[in-house]
């Protein structure tokens, strides 16, 4: 059976324990390989070799730093199809959306590409006489990353570049699901120039996050994940006085309003909520039907959703792959069966799929329950599958409502002819990305990604101008260059411009 290993200090490393952890591929439900699993020790280590880089790459100019990362960047790109495979082997996603990812990711590393300009600091000259100010931000040390499965490129980089390019160190903890495309960046990183030890990879489960966590010489901690965990990774980095960027998860609402073009509307739901099987962190996973939208809405989508196309991600005539596990399907299940149970109608149901072909993966179908209220379990909790639920609402103010006593507050999106509509709805949504007329209302590279509520742990938001504050610290210096002969006798008094 193929071992993935660690990387650390630039090379390929084995782990001190013997533990190891299943990778399958989702669409056989057969394991493809195993992945070692940190312990204290490998995450010591690799603290270990980012610590000793950090000491030269912290004082590396900002050109050299700027050629790696273009460096980095054209590999990546003419690697994009090996990336995409790797994805779709591990996580099941089709082979279009896992290029999409990788792109995405490329964003942001051109983004960082830019740092000479982001990292510029402040001047005042003559703020009194012969006295002037400055201002300039610095790196912060080690930093590590902890990613979810959904993404296993986009979500580290939106990470490692900015914070590489920002002087510091990175230690990537991607999941242990799909571990094999980090391991692939961080031959890119090396191929790129990158001095050994500045990004290494280990692999593991919760063992490695705690170590991650508590460890002394961790600066700061990125996450990308669920809620709980978000709130845990939280709670335990900050009490060890780390900063700490956490992303939760999500209930993104669409609403649809009467106004709006309804096939237009559901086609693009559909793609939103059945993309990726679901799980996305962006997924539109609720849609507000708003007065007479609702049965029109409800008709189409049901049409949309037969159409499309479930099967392994590698076939190119598949739209939608499987879900990640077996657990993962299970649950889904479970919570499509409890909606049905507490009086929701099944317009479109997937948890049977009929193709011999596909029974032993795990593949759920695009699913879409409607009269759903915000008492069920299927609304309440995030699926993170292929499902749909349409709740109803008579105004635009009570779809508001609705949105707005969500726990989460990642995403959400309106749908109508409306500017006026459109612009009230903006202002009004307790949420951190808003669509008008667009379902995944996805930042580019240059604004910065993340939610409300509890959809985020932590003052800032991940990459983009936010990403380049959250990785450095700000210095302010006064100085005074007095001439000898002038003398300047020291005041006992509190200093005043003058």
């Amino acid at each position: 059976m193929r071992t993935i290993d660690h990387w650390i200090g630039g090379k390929p490393t084995a782990s001190t324990t013997h533990r190891v952890g299943p990778v399958y591929d989702p669409a056989t439900g057969r394991q493809q390989a195993e992945v070692a699993l940190a312990d204290a020790s490998d995450v010591d280590l690799a603290v270990r070799a980012a610590s000793e880089a950090f000491v030269s790459w912290s004082q590396t100019s900002l050109s050299k730093r700027t050629g790696i990362l273009f460096a980095f960047r054209e590999l990546v790109r003419a690697r994009t199809d090996e990336l995409a495979e790797l994805i779709t082997s591990e996580h099941g996603k089709v082979l279009a959306d896992a290029r999409g990812e990788v792109q995405r990711g490329l964003e942001v590393v051109e983004f960082a590409c830019g740092i000479p300009q982001l990292l510029k600091g402040e001047f005042s000259d003559q703020v009194s006489t012969g006295i002037d100010s400055f201002s300039f931000r610095q790196p912060l040390g080690v930093v590590a990353g902890i990613t979810p499965f959904n993404f296993p490129v986009m979500v580290p980089m939106w990470m490692n570049p900015i914070a590489i390019a920002c002087g510091n160190t990175f230690v990537l903890k991607p999941s242990e699901r799909v571990p094999s495309a980090s391991v692939l960046l961080a031959e890119l990183w090396a191929e790129a120039g990158l001095p050994d030890g500045v990004f290494n990879v280990v692999n593991g489960d919760k063992v490695a996050v705690d170590a991650l966590l508590g460890h002394p010489d961790v600066a700061a901690v990125s996450f990308v994940g669920s809620t709980p965990i978000a709130r845990y990774v939280h709670e335990r980095a900050t009490q060890a006085g780390k900063r700490v960027q956490a992303l939760g998860g999500a209930k993104n609402h669409a609403v649809v309003l009467p106004d709006a073009d309804i096939d237009f509307a559901a086609d693009h739901l559909t793609a939103a909520a059945f993309g990726s099987a679901g799980q996305r962190c962006m997924a539109i996973s609720a849609a507000v039907a708003v007065g007479d939208a609702a049965d029109r809405l409800v008709e189409t989508l049901r049409a949309k959703a037969a159409a499309v196309q479930v099967g392994p991600g590698a076939d190119s005539t598949s739209e939608m792959g499987p879900v990640i596990t077996q657990q993962s399907k299970d649950r889904i299940i479970g919570y499509v069966t409890s909606a049905e149970g507490q009086g929701a109608t099944l317009v479109a149901d997937g948890r049977t799929i009929q193709a011999d072909a596909l029974k032993d993966g795990y593949f759920v179908g695009p699913t879409v329950i409607d009269h759903v209220t915000a008492e069920m379990d299927v609304y309440r909790n995030e699926v993170f599958g292929p499902v749909l639920v349409v709740l109803r609402a008579e105004t635009l103010d009570e779809a508001i409502a609705l949105i707005n006593a969500n726990p989460y507050g990642n995403g959400t999106s309106v749908f109508t002819g409306s500017g006026e509509a459109a612009r009230r709805f903006q202002r009004e949504v307790h949420v951190g990305m808003i669509g008008i007329n667009v379902p995944i209302p996805v930042p580019m590279a240059y604004y910065s990604f993340g939610g409300w509520k509890d959809s985020l742990f932590g003052d800032t938001h991940v990459h983009g101008p936010e990403g380049v504050r959250f990785y450095t610290r700000a210095k302010v210096v006064t100085s005074r260059w007095p001439h000898s002969e002038t003398g300047g006798g020291a005041s006992y008094s509190f200093p005043t411009a003058n």
